[in-house]
């Protein structure tokens, strides 16, 4: 029988190998120089860029105003990020202090140039649009950023989408903008129709969406028009706001999920919605750089086929 250790939290699970992890992964080095296998990437549609696919969100995480001591943690996890081959870093205006949090570290670091930086906007009125915009090249310490998101609009006027999408298509064309999308992350499953739309018509680059193995709804069609379209797909709030991690509490680790390469939960978690090759990148949030590891390892070795999801889906289903 295989031996099947137990996840009580993702916390204590992961803090039993947090000293080997510290050895394999310490400040500088690269996946290239460890033992680890290589971060998968896939081709950004529009541009055919490589993007790896595990990426790193900044919602609540990162506001945390000046607090030194949690900033020198979060600037490790941003560390971690890199040396283990990713680059996206997602933020928002709308996330408290994280999004200058953000730019303040990454010029500590001195590290923009290695990020693939992504935040969004989100205004009624077009001239408070703009300004928003310009505000977040200021707190990024960048003029130029990768990736410009217009911020939940599965609910916004379609005036108002088209308005501004034709604004930030004109920042992309000046050099501003290396690519633009819309997000969406609150009652998915009924903004899943206007998403599609947007997709057809206003082609974006990209489109952001609540993904995970509690909230499925974007399996319906929604991943099928975005490789239709060709537009790039970011996975947030991957373990459905903590409630996967609630769900298997205490439970194993089934062993066929080695046939996947996933040892814990936030692996299996992950390399669920990564099995999806419409899937660009999951960006989930963390504080910790053992959770940062963890997560990066879920975009290395084997991803379940379709019958092995089914039993994933079926499995936590029944929990």
């Amino acid at each position: 029988m295989n031996k099947i250790k137990y996840l009580y939290t993702r916390r204590e699970m992961l803090a039993m190998s947090a000293c080997l992890a510290a050895g394999a992964w310490l400040p500088g080095l690269s996946a290239a120089q460890g033992t680890a296998k290589p971060l998968l990437a896939r081709p950004i549609p529009k541009s055919r860029e490589m993007l790896p696919v595990i990426g790193l969100g900044t919602a609540i995480i990162f506001d945390i105003d000046n607090d030194a001591e949690k900033r020198a943690e979060r600037s490790k996890v941003i560390q971690t990020l890199l040396d283990g081959g990713a680059r996206l870093i997602d933020t928002a205006p709308s996330y408290g202090s994280a999004e200058p949090v953000v730019g303040d570290l990454m010029a500590a670091m001195k590290v923009r140039e290695k990020v693939f930086l992504a935040t969004k906007v989100r205004s009624n009125n077009n001239e408070t649009f703009v300004a928003q915009m310009k505000q977040s090249q200021q707190r990024l310490h960048s003029q130029k950023i990768d990736l410009m998101q217009m911020h939940n609009v599965g609910f916004l006027d379609r005036k108002m989408v088209a308005s501004q999408l034709a604004i930030v298509r004109e920042w992309k064309q000046q050099g501003l903008f290396r690519y633009i999308g819309v997000t969406h992350s609150q009652d998915q499953e009924r903004a899943n129709e206007r998403l599609i739309e947007i997709m057809q018509q206003d082609k974006p680059d990209f489109i952001q969406v609540n993904y995970s193995m509690a909230e499925r709804s974007v399996e319906d069609r929604l991943l099928a028009a975005a490789a239709d379209t060709g537009t790039a797909v970011l996975c947030n709030l991957p373990f459905g706001r903590g409630s996967l991690f609630r769900a298997v509490r205490g439970k194993p680790v089934p062993d066929w999920a080695a046939e996947f390469d996933a040892t814990t939960w936030g692996q299996f978690f992950l390399k669920y919605l990564l099995a999806r090759t419409a899937v660009n990148a999951v960006i989930p949030g963390t504080d910790k750089v053992e959770y940062m590891i963890d997560n990066l390892n879920a975009g290395r070795g084997r991803l379940p086929d379709a019958a092995m999801r089914k039993r994933m889906t079926g499995f936590i289903d029944n929990q």
